[in-house]
């Protein structure tokens, strides 16, 4: 899926777009550049030699060249997508951004470019307002945009967050993240494109593998892979050394070795455990994870930590090892039982509170507003995951503020024997640690209560549940 810069002269797309593509680790075309190195002209001179019909014809035959083979970030020209055929292809074959910059910035970058803009020849104020109230309605119809205004490295970051697409470069290895709907039917493809080796084994557990299961299947065969799978029990008490050697044997029984590939098709747990069998099975093969809760989405299948518990506590054996690719697709959740959506908004909300204020805010709306915009809290929330991760891969630092509330979270999930769920738990580890953090005075006063709003308007607890509170140890 390609990713298309567009907005008028002045906007940024070529500058943006190169520090875009060198983050997502794809290769960068300026469609201008192209049209001038077919034509040996630039496109001042092409358009007054030929005229705009000519040079539009030109336009959209490169275009159509350009959007064969491997992704790209792609700059487009200020009118490219006038054309119905233009705008239809690039849409059918990847994202359209636009890129939103106002008059005044327009003006100000435009004076200082060299370059000849045949559109805008003449007093550049004036040809520029009208270039701009011309094309008005054209420009506003883009649903995709970002505040172009800034500074080019904040706009390659907005872009990514508003996709939903990163690529890692955490603990010596290289991946990405993606978030896209409807994306499960298009694993197969996606996985091609990246040169994962033939043999895949594709390990769900026995509530997610009937819902979802035969489709990445589907999808991982028709692109050619050699495709089995694996279904375990569900639940964290499967979380186990015990189940470690089930899936060891079951992955020598599907003659797999380090080039295979072995997903994990499920919640946190799954991610967990398949994360850590890929990383001692032949010590260390490639696995990828298709997260299917929201917690998972937004923090378990994100950043490489994997793991199993021990009867003192969760994951206390685990390894560092990151996947080589993660695909979360929002649609899944449509099937995800309200508790489980609601419990995944805890580490939505943990995350507002740690780095996106914009998020956390969102998220003291209510469970009506939330739950109609799930794609994009995990889009926010999983931009958060990855800037922590990718600042502080090993937890030496910034990232261990992703573990608020899991200290009293952990501890809830003991003792309720998991019948608290995970997010349940840290919900009511946050409100206890920011209320002893108000005590010691290294939070503000009063946050504790506005924590406690937005989490109780989303259905999830603030307190110790009462029957766990005289427990004796």
């Amino acid at each position: 899926m390609h990713i298309f810069l567009y907005g008028t002269s002045g906007s940024g797309k070529t500058t943006v777009g190169e520090l875009l593509a060198k983050s997502l680790g794809m290769p960068f075309l300026d469609l201008d550049v192209e049209i001038e190195q077919t034509t040996g002209n630039t496109i001042h001179r092409y358009m007054l030699e030929k005229g705009e019909t000519a040079f539009r014809e030109m336009e959209a035959s490169i275009l159509r060249k350009i959007v064969d083979g491997l992704e790209k970030v792609i700059a487009l020209g200020g009118g490219t997508l006038i054309s119905d055929k233009n705008r239809g292809l690039a849409q059918a074959c990847g994202k359209v951004i636009f890129m939103d910059a106002g008059s005044q910035t327009l003006i100000a970058r435009l004076a200082k470019d060299p370059n000849q803009r045949p559109l805008l020849s003449g007093d550049l104020e004036k040809s520029l307002s009208m270039l701009l109230k011309k094309r008005e309605t054209h420009y506003n119809s883009f649903p995709f945009r970002v505040d172009a205004g800034q500074l080019p490295e904040k706009v390659a970051w907005d872009i990514q967050r508003l996709i939903g697409r990163y690529h890692l470069r955490s603990m010596g290895s290289q991946y990405d993240v993606l978030v896209h709907e409807g994306g499960l039917d298009a694993i197969g493809e996606m996985l091609r494109i990246r040169k994962f080796g033939e043999k895949i084994l594709v390990v769900s557990d026995a509530n997610v593998a009937p819902l979802y299961a035969e489709r990445v299947i589907a999808s991982l065969r028709s692109a050619g892979f050699n495709t089995s799978k694996e279904v375990i029990q569900a639940g964290e008490p499967i979380k186990n050394i015990k189940t470690v050697l089930a899936l060891w044997r079951s992955f020598l029984k599907a003659n797999l070795d380090r080039k295979s590939t072995i997903i994990a098709l499920g919640g946190g747990v799954v991610s967990d455990l398949i994360g850590f069998c890929a990383a001692t099975f032949m010590r260390g093969c490639n696995w990828a994870a298709i997260p299917t809760t929201l917690l998972a989405m937004v923090d378990a299948a994100i950043g490489g930590k994997t793991g199993i518990d021990l009867p003192e506590g969760k994951n206390l054996v685990g390894a560092f090892y990151p996947p080589k690719f993660v695909l979360a697709d929002p649609d899944v959740l449509l099937t995800l039982p309200v508790r489980e959506i609601r419990a995944g908004l805890a580490e939505v909300i943990k995350h507002g509170i740690i780095a996106d204020p914009n998020l956390f805010k969102l998220c003291t709306y209510g469970w009506d507003t939330v739950s109609s915009k799930l794609p994009v809290v995990v889009r926010r929330a999983v931009a958060v995951k990855v800037k922590l991760v990718e600042e502080d891969p090993f937890e030496q630092g910034s990232r261990a503020a992703l573990n608020y509330g899991h200290t009293v979270g952990h501890a809830l999930e003991i003792v309720s024997r998991f019948g608290m769920l995970h997010g349940e738990a840290v919900a009511v580890g946050m409100v206890a640690e920011t209320k002893l953090a108000e005590r010691l005075s290294i939070s503000d006063t009063g946050l504790a209560i506005i924590l406690e709003e937005a989490l109780s308007g989303l259905g999830l607890p603030i307190e110790i549940p009462r029957d766990y509170r005289t427990m004796s140890w």
